[in-house]
Formats: C-alpha cells, sequence, structure tokens
C-alpha cells in the first residue's frame, strides 16, 4: 500500500481530549508519551496541503467520567485542538463511526484512505480502525501517534501499556490497517 497527497487521505483524531491527562484514572501507566506531539505534526501537515482533517470527540453517557460532556477533560488538548472549519464528530462508544455520519461525510468527499491517530489504542483507535478496515477503507494506523494505559487481566495479571498497546497494533496489523510511523507519513504526504 501506498499513501501520497494525491490519494486525498483524511487524517481521524480520535480522542485527543484531556480528560486522558488524568492518567492515575486511567489505570495509573500510559505509553507513549510522544504521541500527541505527533498527531500534531501530522495535523499540521494536513492542514498545511489542505487535505481532509476530522476529529473525534468521546461524550461519555457517564456522568461521572472525565469524558463527559459536563466536564472539563471533554475538551481537546490544546496542541491538536480543532479550527472552526474542521469537522468535528461526537461519539458516545467506541467506534467513531456507530451513531455518527462520520461514514457518509467520508462517502461524499470520495475519501477512500484515512490515517488514524488518538486515544486510546486498545479502545476506541482499534474498534474505529475495525470498523474502517472491515468498511473497504484503505486505512493506516500510526503507532508512534496513538497511546493506551495499563490494564489488570480478569485473574488480577498486570499488563503494561507498552505491551497492551502492541498486541493492539499486531491484531490490526495488515488486516485492517497498514501500521506506519509518523516519520512514514511526513516522508509520503
Amino acid at each position: 500500500m501506498t499513501i501520497t497527497k494525491a490519494d486525498k487521505p483524511a487524517l481521524i483524531l480520535i480522542d485527543l481530549q484531556k480528560g486522558f491527562d488524568n492518567i492515575e484514572y486511567w489505570g495509573g501507566q500510559r505509553n507513549n508519551p510522544h504521541a500527541e506531539i505527533n498527531a500534531s505534526e501530522l495535523l499540521e501537515l494536513w492542514r498545511k496541503i489542505n487535505l481532509p482533517i476530522f476529529h473525534i470527540q468521546h461524550c461519555s453517557s457517564n456522568p461521572t467520567s472525565l469524558l463527559h460532556a459536563t466536564h472539563k477533560g471533554n475538551q481537546f488538548k490544546d496542541s491538536v485542538k480543532p479550527r472552526k472549519s474542521e469537522e468535528v464528530i461526537k461519539k458516545n462508544v467506541n467506534s467513531a463511526f456507530i451513531g455518527t455520519d462520520l461514514k457518509k461525510r467520508l462517502d461524499h468527499l470520495k475519501i477512500r484512505k484515512l490515517v488514524i491517530v488518538g486515544l486510546t489504542t486498545d479502545h476506541c483507535v482499534s474498534t474505529t480502525t475495525r470498523m474502517a478496515g472491515n468498511f473497504g477503507y484503505e486505512t493506516y494506523l500510526v503507532s508512534d501517534a496513538t497511546a493506551t494505559f495499563n490494564k489488570r487481566g480478569t485473574d488480577g495479571q498486570y499488563f503494561t501499556a507498552e505491551l497492551i498497546h502492541e498486541t493492539a497494533l499486531a491484531s490490526l496489523n495488515e488486516e485492517f490497517a497498514t501500521i506506519v510511523t509518523t516519520k512514514f507519513l511526513k516522508e509520503q504526504v
């Protein structure tokens, strides 16, 4: 697979919201501390060459969630804050395609290639990537512009954020998406 500016790939930024700054709330450890920096570099590149951009905002239906619309954690992080002219799609489940018009908007613009960044690798990023692949989009997931948190298994076993991240990427690679880096995209697009 190849990706160039001529392909008019859409950048999909998933849940890059302030609520994820509370690492203790999400599990106590996070991998890839430069994910937002890399996502912002890609966002600036997409803006510079005038490619389609979609910001996905998780609006939890749980009123105690840091991502609930009434909580300041629902706001986008400053480094990736949408401009007024950029598309913002609000969701309340893991996939950016469920309960939204994302697919309709992409299809209307005749977009066939997607570049996905955001939080968290094993939840909303993974679910959206899987659906994108199933819908037939040529999907690129940026490994160093995504991140997640540590998890406890069903038997209480501790899994590091990096292990969760890497296994999520491995599950998606070559079946639902092509896993790439920020550097690769900056050289291609």
